[in-house]
């Protein structure tokens, strides 16, 4: 065994695949009045059930990951590959080598099948800003590190994950049954190489979700924002994505059902602008896991006073959380986002 460190759809497979384009991703994000009107639900999924969304292993993505697949030597096997049920497949970190090598030290086809399969996960306007992360962040793309779990291409189970600092991103065809993404996920980014960065998150490529964040504080009332705001954060780990089911009820934050009509728009809006970077179809996933959870007005929104910086009141860290919906933004000294959807808790 190699050593690691440290559904077929009822929706058509290449409309809900195909990468999201930057017109659509203004049109997403600028929804505000639509969103105020409708309700944050696909009532086609729901109706067909939970299991008729996600990616499949004909998706662009996966279909990659087959053809990355078939090109690995059995030497790069002995590094690169391990059996689905491997522990490290759920592993999720802000900063790791899922193993040694990187994408740059595979061959020229390899690593233009990584490339492809990155830009697959992403909508385009996704892609562009995980490219611009990537290069702060490590100096490109290719100095990220690739794992393959199962086998792709087959009828079996698999899942292609992505390591490097501040990602963990994946793709699996849904072969692991209930989770958005494949399991838990990681982005961040450290805009322009600055571990420190200014209140105002200059060219952090994430930071417009911080902002949308904050514009829903803003609308609370006193009594609202006293709830909302505590003082101190929660840890920045994997661990703080666990998802709580029937106990989130007792934690602390806002819950969401007390908002009035204009402010849950404005919460939707939140989750749409989350969801923009990625695939249409793991975007559909996630909204059908929140849907048979209760959506919006089972979810609690809390901020934290600590790492706010600048001391400027736009607070740099919060978490959005449903049943089995867990989003952490953590924007200080910049930002770490740990995300882990599911159908169920």
């Amino acid at each position: 065994m190699a050593e690691i460190n440290d559904r077929e759809t009822a929706v058509t497979e290449c409309s809900l695949c195909a990468p999201m384009s930057r017109r659509d991703f203004v049109r997403t994000i600028g929804a505000g009045a639509i969103a105020a009107a409708l309700p944050f639900r696909n009532t086609t999924a729901v109706a067909a059930g939970p299991a008729q969304v996600g990616p499949t292993s004909s998706a662009p993505a996966e279909t990659a990951v087959a053809r990355f697949y078939k090109t690995i030597t059995p030497e790069q096997r002995k590094v690169l590959c391990f059996p689905f049920d491997h522990p490290q497949r759920k592993k999720v970190g802000n900063n790791w080598a899922i193993v040694k090598p990187t994408i740059k030290e595979m061959t020229s086809e390899q690593q233009n099948l990584c490339r492809e399969i990155m830009k697959n996960l992403c909508s385009e306007d996704g892609y562009e800003r995980f490219m611009k992360q990537m290069g702060d962040d490590a100096g490109g793309f290719e100095k990220y590190h690739v794992a393959v779990f199962g086998e792709p291409g087959t009828d079996k189970p698999f899942e292609w994950v992505l390591t490097g600092r501040h990602d963990t991103l994946r793709a699996d065809g849904n072969s692991v049954e209930g989770a958005a993404f494949g399991g838990p996920i990681f982005y961040g980014h450290a805009a322009d190489g600055h571990n420190d960065e200014d209140s105002k998150h200059t060219n952090n490529v994430w930071w417009y979700q911080g902002e949308q964040a904050n514009k829903i504080f803003k609308t609370l009332d006193e009594k609202q924002q006293a709830r909302a705001l505590i003082d101190n954060a929660e840890a920045d780990e994997p661990q703080t994505t666990a998802l709580k089911g029937d106990k989130l009820s007792q934690q602390t934050g806002l819950a969401v059902a007390g908002l009035d009509g204009q402010q849950k728009a404005m919460v939707k809006q939140l989750l749409e602008m989350m969801l923009s970077p990625f695939r249409a179809c793991d975007a559909e996933e996630v909204r059908a896991c929140l849907d048979v959870n209760g959506g919006v007005d089972k979810m609690r929104l809390t901020f934290f006073k600590e790492g706010d910086i600048g001391n400027d009141g736009v607070w740099d860290i919060w978490k959005l959380e449903g049943p089995a919906f867990s989003w952490y933004f953590r924007g200080s000294p910049h930002v770490h986002t740990w995300l882990n959807v599911a159908r169920q808790a």
